[in-house]
């Protein structure tokens, strides 16, 4: 019996009390839960309905507690249930109920920890978004790992999620970046206001050597040219360094294309129409602080010229009338001062800015070796890119490291703990477990030891302490999905994995042996703690899927 099924029992149970005291079932919530005691001698999981609802229904709450602990003793799975407190149900399950968790997970495999909570929600999820004027740095990479494990939780959630990267190849970045790939073929000294390091020279070198022209041109053309190049060359490089990483993208949308269909005047009028525009000082402004911004923001300059929010309006518009109900913004540490201009700008647009737009910050990520920050990058001069984490540490301690953390914590990523094989390191703790489940598995079938079909397996055999602590452990997984989905907080399954899976099956695989030993007939038993393994390297493997990290089989 997994917890979800538990709570349908209990309330289940609630419905039929009220009922016979002929009391309004309506006070009753649509969904219940049960939560594991933080004691095991109070229980396997405990109830707090009668808390919640006792009082609605007129009840006593420890009454109403008597009546559902007794109400759910004749079910059958339950060894138990007892009130505690003002009004909490401790409940306990006998080891078939609690064992049959096992074959439903082994059962339904890589859909084991999926859930509809989120069904018919269309999520527009943003993340990375870096400017195609470098490698992707540090902090990008962090909302590359936190935003692509955070896509894939909404979508185990039932969700329909779009997951798209936003640039531009125009305004003032994209000026200095082009001037810096001239300079640069030309042999000339970096712009002061320029972009330096090794890529900006392998990038005007395969400019040339596309167009060789290109160095002949007056200046406006060359940098045009170069501009127009070496974007699509930097662009690429982006979108490979990152598939590499593991994350792919939906959508690539172009800033441009805002302006080339004339989204940015249709943002404008529709602004203009729900009556939030007005002209002062030769420029065009919407008057944002009608919705607590904290001053209003100018959509077209004096010169007649957009303005980046102008851009922000339109980009908007066009995801709600893409269909998206839910637009979600990942945005870096530096850009705290957009929320309230966004969350304001989506209510000019008459949406609600609680429901419709949601902005993410994520805070600075340090690469430390020797317990000194690693300040620069190599290859761009300035930064720490993608490549050079992956390069310290590897692309699944990266994933893991960057989505491990609340994202608006700063984090220190030390290349030494990171790369070690030792339980201290998180990432070789976690993959561990897996190698460690699919390496019983392997030895099992090599003495003939197998699980047999569904109908096969004996849950009543797992009356061992350890057992049991490993099965609550692992019922808890779609609970945890579920609530990282809808907290945003990836961070919540690898701290899940660490806390609870890991600590757990390490002392099962002490106290309770799978393989027979030496001459040992192969008994039920051995069959069912061989399922009981195999539960475990499922929920692992769909746990650190989540996280866009491998479970290996071997370590």
């Amino acid at each position: 019996m997994s917890p979800a099924e538990l709570a349908d029992v209990v309330l289940t149970a609630a419905r039929d009390i009220l009922a016979a005291r002929g009391l309004d079932q309506a006070v009753l919530p649509a969904t219940a839960t049960v939560e594991r005691p933080r004691n095991p001698e109070h229980g396997d999981y405990a109830s707090t309905l009668a808390l919640q609802v006792a009082k609605k229904a007129g009840l006593n709450p420890r009454e109403f507690a008597g009546d559902l602990a007794r109400k759910l003793q004749e079910v059958p799975g339950i060894a138990g249930a007892e009130v505690a407190g003002p009004g909490f149900v401790n409940i306990r399950l006998d080891a078939a109920a609690a064992g049959e968790l096992a074959r439903t997970i082994v059962v339904k495999g890589r859909e084991y920890g999926h859930h509809d909570a989120l069904a018919g929600q269309t999520v527009n999820l943003e993340f990375v978004s870096a400017n195609p004027t470098g490698p992707v740095h540090i902090g990008g990479v962090r909302w590359a790992a936190v935003g692509d494990a955070l896509a894939r939780l909404l979508r185990a959630s039932g969700a329909a999620v779009t997951t798209e990267y936003y640039f531009n190849d125009a305004g003032s970045q994209i000026d200095r970046f082009a001037r810096s790939l001239l300079a640069a073929a030309r042999g000339e000294p970096t712009p002061e206001d320029g972009y330096g390091g090794a890529y900006i020279t392998d990038i005007a070198t395969a400019v040339v050597a596309k167009r060789p022209e290109v160095l002949t041109l007056p200046e406006p053309e060359a940098q045009e040219a170069f501009r127009v190049d070496g974007v699509a060359l930097m662009f690429d490089e982006i979108k490979s360094s990152l598939a590499d990483f593991g994350v792919h993208f939906d959508v690539y949308f172009n800033e441009k294309d805002l302006h080339d269909r004339g989204e940015l005047d249709a943002a404008l009028a529709r602004l203009r129409a729900q009556g939030h525009v007005y002209e002062a000082d030769g420029a065009v402004w919407l008057r944002t602080t009608d919705f607590k911004d904290d001053k209003d923001r100018v959509v077209v300059r004096s010169n007649g010229e957009w303005t980046y929010f102008a851009a922000d309006c339109a980009y908007y518009l066009d995801k709600r009338e893409r269909g998206f109900d839910h637009v979600v913004l990942m945005l870096g540490a530096d850009h705290h001062g957009y929320i309230g201009r966004m969350k304001a700008m989506a209510a000019c647009f008459g949406d609600d800015p609680d429901k419709h737009l949601e902005i993410l910050i994520g805070q600075l990520v340090n690469l430390v070796r020797d317990g000194q920050p690693v300040r620069m990058s190599k290859r761009a001069g300035t930064v720490v890119t993608l490549e050079d984490l992956v390069d310290a540490i590897g692309i699944d301690a990266a994933r893991y490291a960057l989505a491990r953390y609340s994202s608006d914590s700063p984090i220190d990523i030390d290349v030494e703990l990171w790369t070690r094989a030792k339980n201290d390191n998180p990432i070789y703790y976690v993959q561990y477990v897996a190698a460690r489940a699919a390496g019983v598995a392997r030895n099992a079938a090599e003495v003939g030891l197998t699980r047999g079909g569904p109908a096969d397996f004996q849950p009543e055999l797992l009356t061992h302490p350890k057992e049991h602590e490993l099965l609550k452990a692992l019922g808890e997984f779609p609970a945890v999905v579920r609530s990282a989905a809808e907290l945003r907080e990836p961070h919540r399954v690898a701290r899940y994995l660490e806390e609870q899976v890991g600590a757990a099956y390490h002392r099962f695989y002490d106290a309770c042996r799978v393989m027979p030993v030496g001459d040992e007939e192969i008994t039920p038993l051995h069959r069912s703690r061989l399922w009981l393994n195999d539960a475990t390297r499922v929920v692992v493997e769909n746990a650190l899927g989540l996280l866009g990290v491998s479970a290996p089989e071997r370590m």
